[in-house]
């Protein structure tokens, strides 16, 4: 099977009708996230890069129809009109690295309806956990103020493509490092990485571990320090650093405890040792919040490790987003259900310097000295243009959080810049709305609703 079977099963009981009953017109879905988690005051743009990647290799083949006729327990020829499918749709979405705020499309896929409707899943999944762990390492590196992150997630992920995702979007956010040599490779990012108390242990005393470290890599390193106690490990390693001569660049990583306090300690013995270069690492489960927490303490720890609480956004693990109609064969569609109304029709979002960003018609003129979020990726089934970049997609994230009210860069109690919707749209809601209404059959009396 490819990927293409890789998608919920009612995906492809709607596109076997659809194509049954002759609907296969040019279809528009938006992704976009309906609200922000708590302590949430932007959200970054991510997963747009390989979402792209599984629409150039989307395509039916044999393996995937036999796997929908089995699991629909239909004979495989109902399921023939879906084979050969492949995307050759377009996509427009906000690049990587943009902040975007509730309301506004992540994603809008212009598509034959079967197409549209079969990549759905993937699509959600992709954009749902890239933004979510982007928006939280965007968090820590803020949070930070100026001191370097590095990811340590890759053990606690839940599963290796999530691991190699985390390393990816640290890096998108700001991160110096990873402890993932794949994904180091694989991304062109600097591997970091120090030791385990199993390393120490092993050896049956600090002095020797770190000795026997330092002579295997020669270069700076870092000791783990609290194996035992961690003020007497930071003893031992400041005397093993004095008489090998090593200093600059080195480090030592407090990962259990008052992390502040020790850093502390640590810190008044490396000094009185005269080692004020060798920098102090912590680490152990550290987020957005624990590293805010000792910035704001003063605590000199000069590099945090992050990893489990990261590489899962274990406060938010999930964006509630949706993939909704929103146009077929030109006509504006829309969702009445209570407290999931959708605006009908493409989208345009504009972001305009010194004011809210504006949600608006795809094809009302844009406000003066407006930038365009949504940009079209790809036309036909293949992308407009070369690969993205991670340095461009920090880049961009840079720029657009300098932008932001500190008030929404806040990790406790942030505010979220609200979007504005245009008059246009505004007036194309209430106008589908009403149709919507009045087409029902035995329809109740219509109740005014604001989306």
């Amino acid at each position: 099977m490819s990927e293409a079977a890789t998608t919920d099963l009612y995906e492809v009981t709607m596109a076997m009708s659809y194509m049954e009953h002759g609907l296969t017109g040019p279809a528009t879905f938006g992704l976009f996230p309906r609200r922000l988690p708590p302590d949430r005051g932007f959200l970054v743009a991510a997963g747009l890069e390989p979402a792209l990647d599984y629409l150039e290799r989307f395509r039916v083949g044999p393996e995937d129809v036999a796997a929908f006729a089995e699991a629909l327990h239909r004979p495989l020829a109902n399921l023939a009109p879906l084979l050969g499918t492949r995307f050759t749709g377009e996509v427009r979405a906000v690049p990587e690295g943009r902040v975007v705020l509730a309301g506004e499309p992540l994603l809008e896929v212009t598509a034959p309806l079967p197409q549209a409707q079969l990549v759905e899943s993937v699509l959600l999944n992709q954009l749902n956990h890239h933004t979510m762990v982007a928006s939280k390492a965007a968090r820590c590196v803020l949070a930070a103020d100026g001191r370097r992150v590095v990811d340590f997630s890759l053990r606690r992920t839940q599963g290796l493509e999530a691991a190699m995702a985390a390393a990816r979007l640290g890096a998108l956010a700001g991160f110096a490092a990873t402890s993932n040599v794949a994904a180091a490779t694989a991304y062109g990012l600097p591997a970091t990485g120090t030791m385990a108390h199993s390393y120490i242990e092993a050896f049956g005393n600090e002095e020797a571990a770190f000795r026997s470290f330092a002579l295997t890599h020669p270069g700076p390193v870092t000791f783990l320090v609290d194996t035992y106690d961690t003020e007497a490990g930071t003893e031992v390693a400041a005397k093993v650093f004095r008489e090998m001569g090593l200093g600059e660049g080195c480090a030592i990583r407090l990962d259990s405890g008052d992390l502040g306090e020790l850093a502390h300690r640590s810190r008044r013995i490396l000094d009185r040792a005269g080692l004020p270069e060798v920098r102090i690492v912590a680490s152990g489960g550290l987020d957005e919040y624990a590293v805010d927490d000792l910035v704001r303490a003063g605590a000199p720890i000069d590099v945090f490790a992050v990893g489990t609480k990261v590489g899962v956004a274990a406060d938010a693990p999930y964006l509630d987003t949706a993939y909704k109609l929103v146009s077929y064969a030109g006509r504006p569609v829309m969702k009445l259900s209570t407290a999931k109304v959708t605006a009908p029709g493409p989208k345009a979002v504009w972001r305009r310097p010194g004011g809210p960003d504006l949600i608006a018609t795809r094809d009302e003129p844009p406000p003066a000295g407006a930038e365009p979020l949504l940009r079209t990726v790809m036309t036909d089934g293949r992308r407009t243009g070369p690969r993205d970049t991670l340095r461009a997609a920090h880049e961009r994230l840079t720029a657009d959080l300098a932008a932001l009210p500190r008030d929404a860069l806040r990790v406790r109690g942030p505010k979220m810049p609200v979007p504005v919707v245009s008059d246009r749209l505004v007036g194309l809601t209430d106008e589908v709305r009403k149709r919507i209404e009045r087409d029902r059959p035995s329809a109740p009396a219509a109740r005014p609703h604001v989306p």
